[in-house]
């Protein structure tokens, strides 16, 4: 009954209106709905999500919802209406594809008759823990279970009086029951993420997966912060007890969630990020972890999270019989996630801010095992690597991906949710870390000795040993060599870590097998900033891998 058009009483029916916004759907051309249940607090909604039968509760009391056919990010599926006001402004491409306004309007007016009759949530939260710069955002859904996942992944109002007055700046409306129709519609399949930033509204169709909304809200911040000199980031971040920020920039997979949960240390948030004058601060109020294979040991602090009441598991596998869940079974998808609030993490920060950051950190996944296990950077030369965001896609994260990483280079660590030129947001993380005197460190938690099928994955244990003499400052005057093709510096020796292991070519059996990957690696970096030529000084291509002999 997951739409109630039979109009069914539900649970929290009589409770549907009572924190509604004065800020009606109506504003939003939204009418004849049969109920609408804005802001309904987490009990309120597992009670909705078992009577329309969206989910279950599982063990310890998080429940565990299936996605549908989309288990992961359509990327090829997102779009931007190009029309006059940001025509100039959006960096077209892959990435922000050209949509037509006519044919936005035209979806939007079929969406609007087809919610006739229909029960909907709403979530009226924000995106941005530091008031001066979030914005108020508006999630409509179907399923309550979505309305779970924003309220857990954006930041919540502090009254009730604070909800009845809320006026969305910006909207996404997520129907995943709603299909495009390709030959009348212009998308690519049945399946949309539609962007307008005129309209100030994201549509989606046709994907359950929670990270369509949450991803949508972040290029709208994308778009707009930067215009206000914020630099906007797809890193993690957290916070030593000496007020040391620390930023962890890296695709799915590369262990941004996992390395910036250090129990030593505040998380300041594991996913989005801004940059303003005044400090770094997280745009959401929750986390979206992977889970599968969770180690209770390594990964304490997000296990205990699949343990508690209020957490949304997507896709995640459970015995029905005794509810207990098997976080190593991928049969639905690899790409198995936990969205639970910043606070079930014991050591989070309860104002998700901080100061300036005082180390950057680039995590790559090399599928190639070329990259050394760290390595320091110049500002340029962050600038180059935060441009080509190199890393290998893991298994899961998008559709069509299989199990064999694949290199990829994604701009800024997130080039799907980046929309103006990749180069104005690598400019900023110059400025700011010549203004705040920040260290930068490309850290490779992907492959040695030999690349996916020879070698094996970086030890988490020499990756922390490293990652903590860099946040702690013992790296700094450490005796460093230069890589003879990719120019940037290495340390000679790290307590804790075996001298070999900071060598990559003598981690190898044949060190010329080494070289020859090298070679190909640099040359794949050369051929992948080409496409940023047009926009970006010719300097910054120089602090990139020379072309080998």
């Amino acid at each position: 009954m997951n739409n109630n058009l039979l109009k069914i009483e539900t649970p929290a029916q009589n409770q549907a209106g009572a924190v509604k916004s004065e800020y009606g759907l109506k504003n939003h051309g939204l009418t004849l709905l049969n109920t609408v249940y804005w802001n309904l607090p987490t009990e309120s909604l597992y009670e909705e999500i078992i009577f329309r039968s969206e989910g279950r509760i599982t063990h310890m009391g998080p429940i565990v919802v299936e996605t549908g056919k989309k288990t992961a990010r359509s990327a090829n599926d997102k779009f931007a209406v190009r029309e006059a006001s940001t025509e100039d402004k959006i960096w077209w491409g892959e990435y922000n594809r050209p949509f037509s306004e006519e044919k936005f309007n035209a979806i939007w007016q079929r969406m609007q008759g087809y919610l006739q009759g229909r029960d909907l949530f709403v979530q009226d939260c924000y995106g941005g823990a530091d008031p001066n710069y979030r914005l108020p955002v508006r999630i409509i859904t179907e399923h309550a279970w979505h309305s779970l996942f924003a309220r857990n992944m954006l930041i919540q109002p502090e009254t009730h009086d604070e909800m009845r007055k809320f006026v969305p700046e910006f909207t996404v409306v997520s129907i995943p029951s709603f299909k495009g129709v390709p030959e009348i519609d212009g998308t690519l399949s049945k399946t949309f993420i539609l962007i307008n930033f005129d309209q100030k509204i994201c549509l989606i169709g046709n994907s359950g997966y929670g990270g369509e909304i949450k991803k949508s809200v972040f290029c709208v911040l994308n778009y707009l912060l930067p215009l206000q000199n914020i630099l906007t980031m797809h890193c993690s971040a957290n916070v030593g007890p000496d007020g040391d920020s620390a930023l962890f920039f890296g695709l799915s997979g590369t262990g941004k969630t996992t390395l910036s949960a250090d129990p030593k240390r505040g998380l300041i948030g594991d996913d989005e990020h801004g940059w303003s004058d005044d400090g770094i601060f997280n745009f959401e109020g929750g986390c979206y972890a992977k889970v599968i294979a969770l180690s209770p040991t390594a990964e304490p602090q997000i296990y205990s999270c699949t343990r508690r009441f209020g957490t949304v598991l997507e896709n995640v596998v459970y015995d029905p019989i005794t509810r207990t869940l098997d976080l190593d079974d991928n049969i639905m998808t690899e790409n198995t996630r936990a969205a639970y609030p910043l606070n079930y993490i014991d050591n989070a920060v309860p104002e998700a801010m901080g100061g300036h950051p005082k180390n950057i950190i680039m995590l790559t996944c090399d599928a190639s095992a070329v990259m050394p296990p760290i390595a320091r950077l110049t500002p340029e030369q962050a600038m180059y690597y935060f441009i080509s965001g190199y890393t290998s896609k893991v298994a899961g994260t998008e559709i069509d991906l299989g199990k064999e990483p694949e290199i990829t280079f994604s701009a800024c660590f997130g080039a799907p949710f980046m929309v103006h030129h990749p180069y104005k947001y690598a400019e900023m993380l110059k400025n700011k870390m010549l203004k705040h005197n920040a260290h930068c460190w490309l850290i490779n938690t992907g492959w040695t000795g030999g690349p996916y099928g020879i070698g094996k994955r970086m030890s988490i244990h020499h990756t922390r040993t490293l990652l903590n003499a860099a946040l702690d400052g013992s790296l700094v005057n450490v005796e460093y060599y230069t890589d003879p093709v990719f120019g940037f510096e290495v340390p000679k020796i790290c307590e804790g870590v075996p001298e070999k292991v900071l060598y990559p070519e003598m981690t190898w059996e044949d060190p010329d097998a080494y070289r020859d990957k090298r070679k190909q690696l640099a040359l794949l970096f050369i051929e992948n900033f080409k496409k940023f030529a047009e926009g970006t000084p010719p300097e910054i291509a120089a602090a990139g891998p020379i072309r080998p002999e």
